[in-house]
């Protein structure tokens, strides 16, 4: 694909609000100031202006004239505001707080120093005075940054670990020992990979650790297990042979493509084959899909699927 779906929506946040100014422009001009050419530059507009499957009641917000080489755009709703409201200024804080939780420390002084500039420019209007005082936002921390440094500390020196660990559905935790290979971060979480005393590996979450212990035995860290452990941005690993093989139409088989990396094929699908360790997450993924994703194999997932159907369908 010669343009990912980000890369077209950074082209058109940029496009639109020098746009609609309210004056026609030159298409080869615009193309070139957007680092792109008139034929991209068109698709783009196009793109947010067609609708093949719009709900009743859908309201269009944005207008475009294309008329010998020249366009003009009319999107009220996408003029660069002169200033932010306040609760557009709460919004951002609380996206910054969050966003404080989930990155590591060495991150913090920059997200501080945003938050300070973003405090400093929230002007109070008359008719947000609901909003007057101190604004704070919190989250649950993604795991106690005492044992993060531990836990980093026992990889750098290579030394076994003992941990406090509670599973999902325990309430009181338990000893695990393990030599800790990797710390990885996905999905808002951070995760310590460990191999048992059976060799296996297994995924730790940082926040069902209570306590990490290091212990005065040794181990040799293999530096290639991040790579075999993350599949797709999730941490992941399997000793399962089964495969699970997975058809996406080419309505969605561009924005599946771009998050496994993979590319589409020439009638714009997309086939995949996935680990099947787990089939509730089998069932799950696909169906999400709705009728834009199709089972090719194995025959049993397919057949699972279909009674899955048929109870949706007669509940």
């Amino acid at each position: 694909m010669a343009s990912t779906a980000s890369a077209q929506l950074r082209r058109i946040l940029q496009l639109i609000p020098r746009l609609a100014d309210g004056h026609e422009h030159s298409i080869e001009d615009i193309a070139q100031q957007a680092g792109t050419t008139p034929g991209e530059m068109v698709s783009d507009l196009g793109s947010i202006c067609e609708r093949f499957d719009a709900p009743g009641g859908f309201v269009d917000g944005v207008s475009v004239l294309l008329e010998h080489q020249r366009v003009s755009v009319t999107a009220n709703h996408f003029h660069r505001p002169m200033r932010l409201t306040m609760p557009e200024l709460c919004a951002l804080e609380l996206g910054l707080t969050m966003l404080r939780r989930e990155r590591t420390p060495p991150h913090a002084p920059a997200i501080d120093r945003a938050l300070t500039r973003l405090r400093e420019t929230i002007s109070v209007l008359p008719e947000d005075h609901r909003h007057e005082g101190h604004h704070h936002a919190d989250l649950a921390t993604a795991g106690a940054q005492r044992n993060l440094a531990e836990l980093r500390t026992a990889i750098r020196s290579n030394r076994r670990v003992a941990l406090e660990y509670r599973a999902s559905s325990a309430t009181e935790s338990v000893t695990r020992t393990g030599s800790p290979q990797c710390l990885v971060y996905a999905e808002q979480m951070w995760y310590v990979v460990a191999t048992g005393d059976d060799g296996h590996y297994r995924f730790f979450r940082l926040d069902r650790i209570d306590a990490v212990h290091m212990l005065p035995e040794k181990f040799t860290r293999d530096d290639s297990v991040i790579g075999r452990v993350m599949a797709a941005g999730r941490p992941f690993s399997s000793d399962s042979t089964r495969r699970m093989v997975v058809r996406y139409s080419a309505r969605i088989a561009r924005w599946v493509a771009e998050r496994e990396g993979a590319a589409v094929s020439d009638d714009g699908s997309l086939t995949l084959e996935h680990v099947l360790a787990d089939e509730s997450w089998a069932l799950r993924h696909v169906l999400q899909y709705g009728p834009e994703a199709e089972v090719l194999s194995p025959p049993e997932m397919r057949a699972l699927i279909a009674m899955r159907i048929r109870e949706i369908i007669g509940s």
